[in-house]
């Protein structure tokens, strides 16, 4: 695919879409309700090819089919996984890139870090990192609840996870640019420089815990084993890439988005303050309204699709959120209501690879929001210069908001 080609404007999304077209950027949910009227399956020759499903159903049957689809890589690019790259079943970053039958044990790996228990027990200390955040920005008009508040959370929680410094914190966001935000760079060969200093934080860390062990995630990957084996390296890299990388946007993103609802929404902030108890459900609904991810998946090998001729390795773009919103499994499936008792969304996606640390996003978003009305019971956005990320996770990068009371 031509540089040239990934540039230019899109004009119709059923025959050329881009998830990192500005358009779609801005504001893609006017073209998700076209394209589920108008073309449920879209198609794009961007990205060396590959398909948008945007109905429930339809992104329901693929996110449950392992025959004909792989996740051995899962964040679309101008490449696909090439020599040296470690192939499927494991993928690059397992368990979410693993394929069966090995995604069950890769899987298994990770489950018990992200148990209720273990996840429930971080509370006081997710909550007491949003104090000290919030008691930074006292006295301040105005805020930035993207870059001020939402994205520390995650980050905080990720590196206590990992065990790496706190002081590094800044740098993830860079990572998060380089892995999910850069995917509109056509030169691979400067696609692998952006990842680089991924690479190489991740390895160092790796190795300072062989050196220096204690009890966190990283050191119980580098210590636990499979059939009598411990871990493979690439396995062990990938498995703590995609913890931090995953575990840290997606759930910045998801704050960042509940927070402008409620700056944009007075009703609804005033409602949640005034009936703290009704944040559980408003937190589900937030998770549907504003699902962060789309995942990617390839396609094993030529067949056809409800008519759709598939190519081997076109990319499958999961729209997750643009199911979320399909009319027909959700009643007002394009208004926003705080006390939906009825909410089986899948903002942490389908099937084998449903989002394993979902217990994890929901405590930190809740309390993230908690907090934050705590301190401030009325706020608006100080302007319309919201920003929004790229790629396949969305939520806004720039939220300027004035603090009320």
């Amino acid at each position: 695919m031509t540089t040239e080609l990934q540039k230019t404007e899109v004009t119709d999304f059923a025959v050329d879409w881009d998830h990192t077209d500005a358009t779609w950027v801005a504001d893609p949910y006017p073209i998700w309700e076209d394209l589920r009227e108008r073309c449920p399956v879209a198609h794009t020759d961007r990205y060396g090819g590959g398909w948008f499903p945007s109905t429930h159903a339809l992104v329901s049957e693929i996110a449950h089919d392992t025959e004909h689809f792989s996740s051995r890589t899962v964040v679309i690019g101008n490449g696909r996984p090439g020599e040296g790259a470690p192939p499927a079943p494991i993928g690059v970053a397992p368990p979410i890139s693993s394929d069966p039958p090995f995604h069950q044990i890769a899987r298994r790996i990770v489950l018990p870090a992200f148990a209720p228990g273990p996840v429930n027990a971080l509370e006081p200390r997710i909550r007491d990192l949003c104090k000290r955040l919030l008691d930074r920005l006292e006295e301040q008009d105005v805020i930035d609840g993207s870059s001020n508040y939402a994205q520390y959370i995650p980050a905080g929680v990720i590196s206590l996870l990992l065990g790496f410094p706190e002081a590094d914190e800044d740098l993830f966001r860079e990572f998060i640019h380089a892995v999910l935000e850069g995917v509109d760079e056509p030169d691979q060969e400067r696609r692998m420089q952006m990842f680089a200093p991924v690479r190489d934080y991740v390895l160092q860390q790796i190795e300072d815990h062989r050196e220096n062990p204690r009890d966190d995630l990283t050191q119980y990957l580098l210590n636990v084993e499979v059939g009598g084996q411990k871990l493979s390296p690439e396995h062990i890299f990938g498995t703590v890439v995609l913890v931090l990388i995953a575990g840290i946007d997606t759930t910045w993103s998801a704050i960042g988005s509940a927070l402008y609802h409620l700056a944009t929404n007075p009703n609804d902030l005033k409602r949640l303050v005034d009936e703290p108890e009704l944040l559980p459900t408003a937190v589900e609904e937030f998770l549907r309204f504003y699902a962060p991810v789309s995942m990617a998946r390839l396609v094993k090998e030529d067949f056809d699709f409800h008519g759709c001729p598939m190519k081997k390795d076109d990319w499958i773009l999961l729209g997750f959120p643009a199911a979320n919103r399909d009319p027909e499994v959700f009643p007002d499936a394009d208004k926003f209501i705080i006390d939906r008792e009825h909410n089986r969304h899948i903002a942490f996606g389908l099937g084998i690879h449903r989002c394993a640390g979902s217990n994890l996003a929901r405590l930190e978003l809740t309390v993230a929001l908690e907090e934050f009305l705590k301190r401030y019971s009325t706020f608006e956005l100080a302007d319309h210069d919201v920003r929004w990320s790229q790629g396949q996770v969305r939520g806004p990068r720039k939220l300027p908001l004035r603090i009320l009371s």
